[in-house]
């Protein structure tokens, strides 16, 4: 997958975040049988099967991302299982489940749901701090204007919670300019512009996107209909 992006003063979340405020918004827009987990960046331990090789910082934001993901799953009905990371990074879901998993440096959520309803779900979260400028042309396309810094964050997270739902179904790996974004208030449409198999160019995600706790999250589903 591709690799992420840096913020300003590495990435880390300010003062003025608030978990609580955040899942309760993303509880507000997430459609019937999906379910959310979240941790306040606090380590726990891997299951076994999970162990990575990293520098600390990003093994307890691993950690917190796969516990965040067990509580989703136990949100669901589902049993707590290791969550392994697969040769491409992405999460390894447990056979009938599909989630996503997004942190920053003290918050990590994870939503989750069952193949039955959902074919993909893409989560993404970044502190509300505006998109630096000279990030803008590697992501936004040239129709997809943004009036400010944070225009541009709210394209950006649309995008990646867009391309994380369609990961699993593509496993193809492609830059920000092969979606297109737009927004009709908090929903969003990101259309393809290029065919990503099984995807053909002019197909369409959906999803919405919010600004609460500090953070602006998006969330993208897919149907298991809208493949057939």
């Amino acid at each position: 997958m591709r690799a992420p992006m840096l913020w300003p003063g590495g990435g880390r979340c300010g003062r003025a975040m608030s978990m609580p405020e955040l899942a309760a918004g993303l509880r507000a827009i997430m459609p019937a049988g999906m379910a959310l987990g979240g941790t306040d960046g606090v380590q726990e331990p891997l299951w076994p099967g999970e162990a990575i090789v990293a520098v600390p910082h990003r093994l307890a934001e691993f950690a917190a991302g796969r516990a965040a993901a067990r509580q989703a799953l136990a949100a669901l009905g589902l049993p707590k299982v290791a969550i392994p990371m697969g040769a491409d990074r992405a999460p390894i879901w447990p056979q009938g489940a599909v989630g996503s998993i997004s942190h920053c440096a003290g918050a990590c959520m994870a939503v989750a749901g069952q193949q039955a309803d959902f074919a993909g779900i893409g989560l993404d979260l970044e502190p509300a701090q505006p998109l630096a400028r000279d990030l803008w042309p590697s992501i936004l396309r040239p129709e997809e204007v943004a009036a400010d810094g944070l225009d541009a964050l709210r394209i950006f997270v649309a995008k990646e919670a867009a391309y994380k739902a369609q990961y699993p179904l593509s496993r193809q790996v492609f830059d920000f300019q092969i979606l297109r974004i737009t927004f009709q208030d908090q929903y969003f449409t990101a259309q393809f512009v290029l065919p990503v198999p099984p995807f053909a160019a002019g197909d369409i995600l959906q999803g919405r996107v919010i600004k609460a706790g500090g953070f602006y999250a998006a969330l993208c589903w897919i149907a298991p209909e809208t493949l057939r």
